[in-house]
């Protein structure tokens, strides 16, 4: 770890020495440079990021190699990941991804729309995540219009629980809205690289056909196999898709296994129509966020134990959100409540689950993305 320096009040400015001829040779200066950034004193990943930034022993990065655009308010980023990244990812499986913004480096989850692969003999070293431009939301605004090829990103390792097994079952239902469709565009293409497109029902809902991600190769896909059925919506001309006449769309969807990804109404109920047909087992559901109680309370301020940052966070605010906005490299991995990958122990003070209201005690392990100060607390960061 790099030492941290605390600057008072009190800043001394410095400013570099004159180099004699500095400026006459570009070739020069540029050696001069690289010799001036090697004595100076470095860890040993360091001196990798020198080499590569994408070498790197102690986080996963990549490159941003393309931003290819699937509709008005949505892209694909074409990325080459770094060391220690496999490409061995279950299709369906989410990804984490940092970009550094105003000095700030913002961390979300997308899902992986590439196939995944054991072996690169052949294949693209890269992945892609397709994201649409949410109005709330600052990164994936940014990385939709604002992410130029070059740009390091950070990585956390695929993970998820929503994935395809290997061989796919017999019959497949996909039932996808928005930008629920991206999973599933990566079961879709895992399926067509083994040659395993069989039995397949999917319907997709979008406000537009203009609004539909992927619209090209969906459409050449349902060309090229007969067996992939596929059935898009527009809801504003056609309305949403009433899962309880399902019947007259998919009338043999009791026999198949069902993957669904989409906005929080159509998964509520589509999760409801199936738990009453006594087939919740047949099921997979996909969500992007988290359902969250009503908050109550003050709130409170967070102390990161580790760091030693603090800072004062409201009832809504989860403790993960709390430690971003200080600055501090938080434990992520769904953001979710799902995956665990952000569980830390909660040394003092409470916090409260933002999805049931239930307070935890101290000396108990919290997941950061979901809880919120309930008063002032520490948390072991």
């Amino acid at each position: 770890m790099k030492s941290q320096v605390k600057v008072s009040a009190n800043v001394v400015e410095t400013v570099r020495p004159a180099v004699a001829g500095e400026g006459r040779n570009p070739a020069i200066d540029a050696v001069r440079a690289l010799f001036g950034r090697i004595t100076t004193p470095l860890l040993p990943d360091d001196y990798l990021q020198l080499a590569n930034p994408l070498w790197s022993a102690r986080e996963l990065r990549g490159r941003v190699i393309e931003v290819r655009r699937e509709t008005e308010d949505s892209a694909t980023l074409v990325i080459k990941p770094g060391w220690g990244f496999t490409f061995d990812y279950q299709p369906g499986q989410y990804i984490g991804i940092g970009l550094l913004v105003d000095g700030r480096w913002r961390w979300r989850s997308y899902s992986l729309t590439s196939s995944p692969h054991s072996d690169g003999a052949g294949r693209s070293r890269t992945i892609t995540i397709t994201v649409k431009a949410m109005p709330e939301g600052f990164l994936s605004t940014h990385l939709v219009g604002g992410v130029t090829p070059g740009t390091i990103v950070r990585l956390a390792a695929p993970q998820g629980n929503f994935v395809l097994p290997d061989p796919a079952p017999a019959s497949v239902l996909f039932l996808t809205g928005g930008s629920g469709i991206t999973p599933v565009m990566s079961m879709l293409r895992t399926l067509t690289r083994r040659g395993q497109i069989g039995d397949i029902v999917h319907i997709h809902s979008a406000p537009t056909e203009s609004d539909v991600m992927f619209a090209d190769e969906l459409a050449q896909l349902a060309r090229d196999h007969d067996s992939y059925r596929l059935t898009v919506r527009t809801t504003r001309s056609q309305g949403r898709l009433d899962l309880r006449q399902l019947d007259e769309v998919v009338p043999d969807w009791r026999q198949r296994q069902t993957w669904a990804c989409g906005p929080e109404g159509m998964l509520t109920e589509t999760e409801k129509v199936w738990q009453e047909a006594g087939l919740g087992e047949q099921l997979h559901l996909e969500r992007f966020a988290a359902s969250r109680a009503a908050p109550h309370g003050q709130g409170g301020t967070v102390t990161f134990g580790r760091s030693g940052k603090t800072v004062a966070a409201d009832a809504a605010t989860s403790v993960m959100e709390a430690g971003e906005q200080a600055g501090v490299q938080m434990p992520f991995g769904c953001r979710m409540g799902i995956c665990q990958s952000c569980v830390v122990p909660l040394v003092e003070g409470h916090v409260r689950d933002l999805r049931t209201g239930v307070e935890h005690e101290p000396g108990t392990r919290i997941q950061t993305c979901v809880s919120a100060a309930s008063g002032d607390c520490v948390v072991d960061v």
